[in-house]
């Protein structure tokens, strides 16, 4: 609340994710003084958040994806409708973003005027941005395409100079040292042990496409009194470990990613940005883990005795090199991690927001299982 009414005394717009907020709970959400969702999955809760005075951000990324059910909204509710781009991995972003959804959206029928206007003219009002509306004294802020109908960009221009031409930047990189807080303790396999206290424990489903989760109850695998992955069941062990400090990881049970093998790792782990791993066995996770506390962060993958991981020293968030040569050598690593058995587009996006604590059901955390319709936390076995 204290954040809300920072945001309200300097004039700031809110922008907020409530996943399956409908009815008379949108109303008191946006009442709150909460201006947007990009977290909408149904149309019906969209327009109960319009109609509350919120704007609906349509949001396409690499793992959550939501613009074939929310676009046509665009023709009902012009004025309430944006673009968004949340969550790509760089592979993604080289094949584009928003232009990618206003491709879409040509191609589907919608009227050129509505579709500019909700990537144009909404967010720049909205957001109260700096940018150009190409008014009178306005910025020369403006793209050139080849023809409405394919939107290919062919230039892009902020302040009137040309910045990008052809898909290529013509800003003059700047190489600085990159800042990164990183404070983790090399894992061992008996960190990750798991006592059985009962043989029922909950597990978060992770649903393609989407970021919230399911809870459901499954009999554990136990063997020599610790529980297991099961791999036969698509049960999996997922470990969180604070990035900033010494500390044991916190551990639960994930289905949905379909791994026969191996381990995938990550620092980038909405929001917190601890360490994320999910796999097979134990082994693998540690190995997973250990190769990006070597590299201060950035993401892994184990299979067996192949492994591959991408240094991102930027906080590990993001690199310092070249966007289209990590680009490549991201799409390398998925491929890679795709032979570990997994049927989800994106392994890695996905296994970033199993650790995204405000969105339900069931979420980890370094401090441990947290439920996101009681918001408080819970306890592995049932």
């Amino acid at each position: 609340m204290k954040k809300l009414a920072s945001a309200k005394k300097y004039g700031k717009p809110v922008d907020g994710h409530a996943p399956g907020l409908d009815g008379e709970d949108a109303i008191a959400y946006a009442n709150a003084g909460i201006s947007t969702d990009h977290e909408c999955f149904t149309t019906e809760e969209a327009i109960d958040k319009i109609k509350a005075g919120m704007k609906i951000l349509i949001r396409e990324g690499s793992a959550a994806r939501n613009f074939d059910e929310l676009i046509p909204l665009i023709s009902e509710y012009p004025q309430e409708i944006m673009f968004c781009s949340d969550d790509k991995h760089p592979d993604d972003l080289v094949n584009g973003h928003i232009n990618l959804l206003v491709k879409r959206s040509l191609k589907a029928g919608y009227r050129f005027m509505e579709i500019m206007r909700a990537c144009t003219l909404n967010p720049v009002r909205h957001y109260n941005l700096e940018s150009g509306l190409l008014q009178l004294g306005d910025k020369a802020d403006f793209i050139v395409v080849d023809h409405p109908d394919s939107f290919n960009v062919i230039s892009t221009y902020v302040d009137g100079i040309k910045v990008a031409e052809n898909g290529k930047t013509l800003i003059e990189s700047v190489i600085e040292k990159p800042i990164n807080l990183f404070n983790a303790r090399k894992l061992k396999v008996a960190d990750l042990e798991v006592k059985a206290l009962s043989d029922c424990i909950k597990v978060q489903q992770a649903l393609e496409g989407q970021l919230i989760t399911v809870q459901k109850l499954h009999k554990a695998k136990i063997v020599d009194g610790n529980v297991v992955s099961s791999v036969e069941d698509d049960v999996l062990k997922m470990m969180v470990m604070n990035r900033y400090s010494h500390a044991d990881p916190a551990i639960d049970f994930v289905s949905g990613f379909g791994f026969k093998r191996g381990a995938i790792a990550s620092t980038v782990a909405h929001d917190s940005h601890n360490i994320i791993a999910v796999g097979v066995d134990d082994a693998s996770i540690v190995k997973a883990v250990n190769l990006l506390i070597d590299v201060k962060g950035g993401i892994s993958y184990v299979d067996g005795k192949e492994s591959g991981v991408l240094p991102l020293p930027v906080a590990g968030l993001m690199s310092d090199g070249d966007g289209y040569q990590i680009a490549d050598l991201y799409s390398s690593m998925n491929q890679s991690v795709m032979k570990l058995g997994s049927e989800l587009d994106a392994p890695f996006m996905t296994l970033s927001f199993m650790a995204l604590l405000v969105i339900p059901a069931i979420k980890l955390s370094d401090k441990g299982i947290f439920d996101g319709t009681t918001f408080n936390f819970t306890t592995l076995f049932k």
